[in-house]
């Protein structure tokens, strides 16, 4: 199922992508999306609800983060090695781990907003796991039990801030509104194989990232029994896996770095797809 949230900020209801691409208000039967709420046994319910039975939303409204509850959000770094290349950075023996403050997370049509001295803005297309069960040491074969499904998210990085500051990477990963998130939750039983799914990023219409998840390094199973091994995993949480080539901080001869009025679009197979507006603080 494809489950969603639309409607102004703070007011958003409940909603689904039924069979013909258009979107229901589930919000009679399900008055809020809040996963550590629902748990797997509420995700069961909402499926089996029947998409036709609720009403079709004219025109097309806001949408916000597709539900709520959510306690981390956590980044794997450099997790397909031709983006590891292209960052000059070493093909990493274990996943690298680094956390964005949930106060960055918004819609997935909502601007971007470049903070005050921001020099090196740049994008990352990433497959978004949602963990559905509470995972504390899973192993690698019963990982996937613990994913309620997937999302896209847009790991938005200012590189001068995160490389070039010292410390770790969460300061350029964290700024206000650098976590889209969406624009739906499609639950695992429409995803059979997380590792086969298409990704792709324009910059004004211009191609930037193509990739597959098929290539990372570290698995969707593999990263949430390794991520589970140093934190408990709530229902809610988010996890980013990374992304394929073509990020701005690589583009050769020179870097390309986003500017004031430029517009992301990008997509996984499957999971819809985004757009965000640049726009300064």
């Amino acid at each position: 199922m494809k489950l969603l949230r639309f409607g102004p900020a703070g007011r958003e209801k409940v909603g689904c992508i039924d069979a013909a691409g258009q979107l229901r208000d589930l919000s009679s039967a399900v008055p809020h999306l809040n996963l550590p709420g629902l748990g797997q046994a509420g995700l069961k319910r909402i499926a089996r609800l029947k998409p036709e039975d609720f009403p079709r939303v004219k025109g097309s409204p806001r949408l916000g983060v597709p539900f709520t509850g959510i306690s981390k959000l956590i980044g794997i770094g450099l997790n397909y090695r031709d983006h590891a290349i292209e960052a000059g950075m070493p093909i990493p023996a274990e996943p690298i781990v680094f956390m964005k403050a949930t106060t960055c997370i918004s819609g997935p049509q909502d601007a971007v907003v470049r903070p005050a001295g921001s020099t090196k803005l740049d994008w990352e297309v990433e497959l978004g796991v949602v963990i559905g069960k509470t995972a504390r040491a899973v192993s690698l074969v019963k990982a996937l039990d613990h994913v309620a499904g997937y999302c896209v998210v847009n790991d938005v990085s200012e590189r001068a801030f995160q490389l070039e500051r010292g410390g770790t990477w969460d300061k350029g990963k964290g700024c206000d509104t650098f976590g889209p998130i969406g624009p739906w939750l499609v639950t695992r039983d429409e995803v059979p194989d997380p590792q086969s799914l298409a990704l792709w990023l324009d910059v004004n219409g211009e191609k930037r990232q193509r990739g597959n998840t098929a290539t990372m390094i570290f698995g969707v199973a593999e990263i949430v029994s390794y991520l589970s091994r140093f934190m408990t995993l709530l229902p809610g949480d988010v996890i980013c896996t990374g992304t394929p080539p073509g990020v701005g901080m690589g583009i050769k001869p020179e870097p390309q770095f986003l500017k004031d009025g430029d517009v992301m679009t990008l997509g996984i197979a499957g999971l819809g797809e985004q757009r965000q507006a640049v726009k300064a603080q």
